[in-house]
């Protein structure tokens, strides 16, 4: 580092940068002034600046404009993140293990954490157990043209749903689906119910393969559902969604905060339906399955606490989201929760 780069310099010098990340805009001292707690005039950060130029990390693209980073200027700033990183790690490792014994207490100040670091909105959700499991899969007939499936899952949840049978199916041929189904079904959950093993009942079903997917639908209907309603969610930031002008119009905002206090359609995002699959999941824009989050990018990661017990991290930002900033402190709260949790319970 420049002998001269004192702390009021390395201040200012990181005040811009992150301001040009936001804005894409050139950045003026008086800009500075509002956005760092140094209580220096312009003229004393304009003085700053430019020896800041001098040292080759900024760069006034016109005369009468603001600064940008030059690429020195960007090495440096990665460079420091990097010496950060680590120290943060600590820090996680540290709040994780300390002697508390409720995770709730955790998880609101992991996602407070998270959201801190990022300026993005997040969400965690508590940690479950996947432990609802099939029971009983009844097929009975209504008429010639529909049947009538009921499928219970652990805690005696019933679901019915009637399944329209576009060929004629005969008593005998029912007795062998729920034959079928219930000695394949029975005592597992969801993620126990893999593209395998679907594909070898339908292959057994024969010509009512169609009648094993609708059952299969309603199987992960119901226990998606009893999943979501008991699942506990914590959020942070709601405030940084007015960072980004994309997000900050008031019907835009207010959709965003409503949904984030009443956590309405947020189990969906924070669900995972697929267990094999462990790492980063991102959708933008219209992939989002909350309309309120339609104009949003989010980014999500499982932590396995072990013993079945997972929740999901999120992410919430505009489209134009630093991805790499976000996806790094998702891997880093995932890899400190399952690291520690698996080693150190939080009764301890």
């Amino acid at each position: 580092m420049n002998e001269k780069m004192d702390d009021r310099k390395l201040t200012i010098l990181n005040a811009v940068i992150r301001t040009y990340l936001e804005t894409g805009e050139p950045v003026g001292s008086r800009t500075i002034s509002k956005y760092t707690d140094l209580k220096l005039s312009s003229a004393t950060i304009r003085n700053e600046m430019s020896d800041l130029e001098e040292m080759g990390y900024l760069m006034q693209p016109h005369t009468s404009a603001g600064r940008i980073p030059t690429d020195k200027g960007y090495h440096f700033y990665v460079d420091q993140l990097e010496e950060n990183r680590s120290s943060s790690v600590e820090a996680m490792n540290s709040l994780l293990i300390a002697k508390t014994n409720r995770m709730e207490e955790i998880l609101k100040k992991v996602v407070k954490m998270l959201a801190l670091n990022t300026n993005y909105t997040t969400m965690i959700s508590a940690p479950s157990v996947k432990r609802n499991k099939v029971k009983f899969i009844q097929l009975s007939r209504i008429n010639e043209k529909q049947l009538l499936n009921v499928v219970v899952i652990d805690g005696n949840v019933v679901k019915n749903h009637i399944i329209d049978v576009k060929e004629g199916i005969s008593d005998e041929q029912i007795l062998r689906l729920n034959l079928l189904l219930n000695t394949r079904l029975n005592g597992l959950s969801l993620a126990d119910i893999n593209l395998g093993l679907i594909s070898n009942i339908k292959e057994e079903a024969g010509d009512h393969s169609d009648i094993v997917s609708d059952v299969l639908d309603t199987i992960a209907e119901v226990i998606r559902a009893e999943t979501d309603e008991n699942m506990e969610i914590y959020t942070s930031g709601a405030n940084n969604i007015f960072r980004y002008p994309e997000l900050a119009d008031s019907q835009r905002a207010a959709q965003l905060i409503t949904t984030l206090e009443e956590k309405e359609g947020l189990a969906d995002i924070l669900q995972s339906d697929d267990d094999e699959n462990r790492g980063i999941q991102v959708y933008i824009g219209e992939e989002s399955p909350v309309e309120s989050m339609k104009d949003c990018s989010i980014g999500t990661a499982t932590y396995d606490l072990g013993d079945g017990m997972q929740g999901t991290i999120g992410i919430i930002g505009p489209k134009r989201m630093d991805y790499e900033k976000a996806m790094d402190n998702l891997k880093q709260v995932k890899q400190s929760l399952n690291d520690v949790f698996k080693n150190n319970s939080p009764a301890d």
